[in-house]
């Protein structure tokens, strides 16, 4: 098979980070054909940049339609996404989607069903599944090495943004422009890894979001959540923007043991019986199972963004399975849209959410939205290591 043709839509932060990389030949199979953005100055970049073999357009639809190009990857803001990739899967290509998947569930669903009607090779950039610590963590839980899960926690403040990063683009932290603040913007790859980690979702959500409260945004920037699993299981998630120094670090605590993940390093207090069978048969007051602590050895490093699209473009040409299918997507955001419902309603939310509910709360945060007023050049920012 030739190589594959790639189309970008948006090559604002991370689309032009992608552009780079496919324009390098750094991805085998594949090269990159055509990008696409509403900004002039984005594609003056592009033209200067990339080369004069790349197609450029400045409308989707004609992108769409003009381009001659296998597969897209779409990197615009949040609310496009689904939309463009049920026209993309109509035009019969490929595609790869930035995260989120979407603002809401809603049309993330809709775009799910467009994928499977389509046939074609659906991917979601969650590039954090890429790095081998949550590979093993995720093969420790499936192993039943760790035993049932009783607890999941994780504090990830560790995306200290400023208010410049805030003001470098209209649409940012605005419920019209990206529909949501940390969680829809920072959190999506942390919120995929805890259920595809641990391996279930959350059956209810209690959440407690500060909208606006380190920085001048009408969204959140920090929140406090805590969940339920139907296995009776618990769980935390703490985020923020405005903690400097921040935080990073996952725990699972389960019947074998715990499991925590921080500082790229995976440790391991393992058991030497389960605590279930430990506390049925221990007849002597004070004491707990042995334990013992062990460093897991972790082999290879992530490979990021490019070895998503690197495992993408595999399965176009050779069918393999993908890491991360884009119809996976729709879990972390139904986890997120369940927080905002939560703190919106002040109550307890209960999994799948009630889809029409959330969208109509949506809508009125929308209509009280500043984007409109929000006169801000947009500036593109330099994305490494923000994950």
């Amino acid at each position: 098979m030739e190589n594959i043709k790639i189309g970008i839509i948006g090559i604002g932060n991370m689309g032009s980070a992608h552009a780079v990389y496919l324009n390098n030949g750094e991805v085998p199979g594949a090269n990159l054909a055509a990008v696409c953005d509403l900004n002039h100055e984005r594609l003056q970049w592009a033209k200067t940049t990339l080369g004069e073999d790349i197609q450029v357009f400045d409308d989707p639809d004609q992108f769409l339609a003009q381009s001659e190009i296998d597969a897209v990857i779409i990197a615009t803001p949040h609310y496009d996404h689904p939309t463009l990739a049920i026209k993309s899967f109509k035009k019969g290509l490929h595609v790869l989607c930035e995260k989120p998947a979407g603002v809401y569930t809603k049309t993330v669903r809709q775009m799910n069903l467009a994928a499977k009607k389509s046939d074609k090779v659906f991917g979601i950039m969650y590039n954090q599944r890429t790095n081998p610590v949550y590979q093993k963590l995720r093969e420790l839980v499936q192993t039943g090495e760790l035993g049932e899960i009783k607890r999941t926690n994780w504090i990830i403040t560790n995306w200290y943004r400023s208010q410049s990063y805030y003001d470098s683009g209209g649409w940012r932290a605005t419920w019209a422009g990206e529909g949501g603040g940390v969680l829809l913007n920072q959190d999506p790859h942390q919120l995929d890894l805890w259920q595809w980690t641990c391996g279930m979702m959350p059956k209810r959500v209690r959440a407690f979001c500060g909208f606006g409260k380190f920085h001048d945004i009408e969204v959140e920037d920090d929140v406090t959540a805590y969940v339920e699993y139907e296995n009776g299981a618990t769980g935390v998630f703490i985020t923020s923007t405005g903690d400097a120094p921040g935080t990073n670090r996952y725990e699972i605590s389960a019947d074998r043991g715990k499991v925590v993940v921080e500082d790229g390093k995976l440790t391991f207090w393992r058991l030497k019986q389960s605590e279930r069978q430990f506390n049925k048969e221990y007849k002597g007051g004070f004491g707990q199972p042995e334990c013992w602590k062990i460093d897991i050895p972790i082999k290879g490093a992530s490979t990021e963004h490019k070895g998503i699209t690197i495992d993408w473009v595999n399965a176009i040409k050779n069918g393999t399975k993908l890491l991360a299918p884009g119809e996976e997507g729709i879990k972390g955001l139904e986890i997120s849209n369940a927080m905002h419902l939560s703190a919106w309603t002040d109550n307890w939310v209960e999994l799948p959410i009630n889809e029409d509910l959330y969208y109509t709360k949506l809508q009125e945060k929308i209509k009280e939205s500043a984007h409109s007023k929000k006169q801000i050049e947009n500036i593109t920012l330099n994305v490494h290591g923000t994950h």
